[in-house]
């Protein structure tokens, strides 16, 4: 019970995102079929489904805007400010978070901060570089998969396919990331704009309900 509590808030997303993503793919599928049988294609069992280019490209485009967000928040929240936010470091004094590991290592810090050197510098930005990690190849999974999907309802047209350096300057691919790219961009503003006046209680993503509006962080 007590893992099951101290892990209760991963546990639930994890459980949240498989279901949407089965809910996706049920839903995709039937989509796909009804698609394939305007065009004049094949449809597939839900099986052969899931390793087609019309899930993959729903798949990864979502992916690679969420990564997007959560990097560029977590390199830009290092020396931009919001006063007043529960997102922000405070402007006007010191954070934990800028402490320098060297000089202020806790006991039972990780094992790189304990190692130092390369190993530590690396360990120290590991989160940006994760996440740009993560969206720079959901970026590539997305391009490709957009690209065998455009290429196919191409072949169903009878016009013809594009090759990977031709698809880069084609809309639709742009058109799928920028959509999904300027939502995630509005939900961090809103919650960095709405946290500065509004307050939920005992969530650690706002400030107490009874801190004033100009105070920043939570």
């Amino acid at each position: 019970m007590n893992w099951l509590r101290n892990n209760g808030l991963s546990l639930v997303f994890l459980l949240l995102f498989l279901f949407s993503l089965g809910a996706q793919a049920f839903t995709g599928w039937k989509e796909y079929n009804e698609e394939m049988q305007e065009a004049g294609g094949q449809p597939l069992d839900f099986g052969p489904y899931l390793t087609t280019a019309h899930f993959s490209e729903a798949t990864f485009e979502n992916w690679e805007s969420e990564f997007l967000q959560m990097a560029l928040f977590v390199v830009l929240s290092m020396f931009l400010y919001q006063k007043g936010s529960s997102e922000s470091k405070d402007p006007d004094k010191a954070e934990k978070v800028d402490r320098d590991p060297k000089y202020n290592q806790k006991k039972n810090a990780p094992w790189p901060v304990r190692k130092g050197g390369l190993v530590l510098t690396l360990y120290q930005h590991s989160l940006s570089i994760a996440l740009t990690l993560l969206f720079l190849l959901s970026l590539l999974w997305h391009f490709k998969a957009s690209r065998l999907d455009y290429n196919q309802h191409q072949v169903l047209r009878h016009l013809p396919t594009e090759t990977a350096s031709q698809y880069l300057t084609n809309p639709k691919f742009w058109f799928e990331s920028f959509q999904n790219w300027q939502s995630e961009f509005l939900s961090v503003l809103a919650i960095i704009f709405l946290s500065i006046y509004l307050r939920q209680k005992n969530s650690p993503q706002s400030k107490p309900v009874d801190a004033p509006h100009t105070e920043t962080g939570d």
